[in-house]
């Protein structure tokens, strides 16, 4: 009777248990056979097997060994099946005892020493052993973490080959890996960047304010050296604070991913992503034979920042439409089709024309008005109808630059955003999946963007003097909303609109000249 080990496998950011059987004949020549749809890595396991059984003191079958993973319709990739194979050769040959593997997931990838190395998607595999109401987990020590987050399920972290025999077989009796994820949570929390670094540029820290209160899709406009970047990269620690689920979501991906460092149990700050504008659209979006996550779907609850934005290929920036729109990306192969989520808020820089120096009053400009129109247009209207805030940010005067620190910390904007969004909330309690201004559609914007005859107006006005596209008017009306929220108004006031007409840099005429 074949020996039957449970494991498991990935697919999208979600696991399903896989059963292991091996099955030996010594009446047939020797052979080793994988079947159950295995991938490249998969394949590739009979060597690494067979060394680590055999330097870990067992010999290696000479007979025909057939292991089969089933369920055999959905393909299999990943290193992560080679200990649940050895130790279904091994439970075979009569070297463990079956009963201890009815009720046990075993994952690792073993070096030919029979050491274990570890593996991608281990808090995916946990959640789907415990939801499965399996006992327990045995996974490398690297991973142990990582699994523990999740309640209701026992998790043993190895080292090797020879103690998961050893567990096995009970021969000792391991300790399950206890991880307290409130205190975890709490002690990954901690951001590097801090807007109190930033001196000068109060103007573009409002903005800033204003689009992680309202969670609106961003765009900087300035100079080299102006400080585009820096600001950016001080973004995540103004967002409201990450929530458990949403950190259990985000680890999740970068588990999958394979991005979580060495016992590195859970991410408690929202991540931040900057790829280089070469990225390809599968970069970008995610794909592949059996489709990754890409950098939209890595960017999950946290910032995807584009630098030098009109360098990025066109094919690149239109495919990141959909998921701006819908909070999700879904990549389709032959075989199968995965959908990602990706709820992220999108900050972007680009210098105002291609030598960079257009609104900078200390450099001259040496482009014309139609090599600016062209470099700007790289950036097409439908991408740009879904960034709400466009801001100038100017090179920083010495005066302020020589300042000995800035004038706010992180953590007082934080405050203010998080009392924001918090109105928000209450605000979309009613529809479901919306928590921010940014997500709002025209029936919600005609009901909560509600403006006097003054304020209707004024962005008449501006709409006429400064040439600001139609596309401008619902953006300026969402952003107000914002501005009115974080100043604890009940309505849109005049000075809230005035201040959202700012934000609209790349909509007006002039700006070209």
């Amino acid at each position: 009777m074949p020996a039957k080990v449970l494991s498991s496998a990935v697919i999208g950011i979600d696991a399903y248990i896989v059963e292991v059987e091996v099955h030996i004949t010594r009446s047939q020549l020797p052979k080793y056979v994988t079947v159950g749809l295995p991938e490249g890595a998969v394949k590739e396991s009979k060597e690494r097997v067979r060394a680590a059984i055999q330097n870990t003191g067992y010999p290696f079958p000479p007979h025909h060994i057939t292991v089969n993973l089933a369920p055999a319709d959905i393909r299999k990739e990943g290193s992560a099946f080679d200990m649940p194979i050895a130790i279904g050769i091994l439970a075979e040959l009569g070297h463990i005892e079956l009963s201890y593997l009815k009720n046990i997931v075993l994952l690792g990838e073993l070096a030919l020493d029979g050491t274990l190395r570890p593996i991608k998607g281990a808090l995916p595999i946990s959640i789907a052993a415990r939801d499965a109401e399996i006992q327990g987990i045995i996974l490398p020590i690297e991973n142990a973490q990582e699994a523990a987050v999740v309640e209701g399920i026992k998790v043993v972290g190895v080292n090797d080959l020879r103690e998961v025999i050893q567990i096995l077989n009970g021969e000792i009796k391991p300790k399950p890996v206890k991880v307290d994820r409130d205190q975890l949570f709490k002690e990954s929390t901690d951001y590097t960047y801090d807007f109190n670094d930033v001196k000068g540029q109060e103007q573009v820290k409002r903005a800033l304010e204003v689009a992680a209160a309202g969670g609106h899709n961003v765009i900087m406009i300035g100079p080299p050296g102006s400080g585009k970047t820096m600001l950016a990269k001080r973004i995540p620690s103004i967002l409201p604070r990450l929530s458990i689920n949403e950190a259990l979501e985000s680890t999740k991906i970068h588990s999958v991913a394979g991005l979580l460092s060495d016992n590195q149990g859970l991410i408690g700050t929202r991540p931040f992503r900057s790829p280089h504008h070469t990225i390809s659209d599968a970069g970008l979006i995610g794909g592949g034979n059996v489709p990754k996550p890409g950098e939209v779907s890595l960017a999950h609850h946290g910032v995807l920042f584009l630098d030098e934005l009109p360098e990025f290929k066109k094919n690149v920036l239109e495919v990141m439409r959909q998921p701006l729109e819908d909070g999700q990306v879904t990549i389709s192969r032959a075989a199968i089709s995965l959908t990602y989520p990706s709820r992220f808020m999108l900050v972007a820089a680009m210098n105002p024309c291609p030598c960079g120096y257009a609104t900078d009053a200390n450099n001259e400009c040496t482009c014309t008005g139609q090599m600016i129109q062209k470099y700007v247009s790289r950036i097409s209207g439908p991408l740009l109808d879904r960034i709400d805030i466009h801001i100038d940010v100017p090179a920083v005067p010495f005066n302020e630059l020589s300042a000995m620190e800035g004038k706010e910390t992180s953590k007082e904007i934080q405050n203010r955003v998080q009392r924001s969004r918090e109105i928000q909330l209450n605000r979309f309690k009613d529809l479901n999946g919306k928590y921010s201004n940014a997500q709002m559609d025209p029936k919600e914007i005609a009901k909560y963007c509600q403006l006097d005859k003054f304020s209707m107006k004024l962005i008449k006005t501006a709409m006429e003097r400064l040439g600001l596209s139609a596309r401008a008017y619902d953006r300026i009306l969402k952003v107000g909303r914002t501005i009115a929220d974080l100043d604890k108004s009940k309505d849109i006031q005049l000075e809230h609109v005035g201040e959202a007409i700012q934000y609209r840099s790349l909509d007006r005429k002039l700006w070209l000249l």
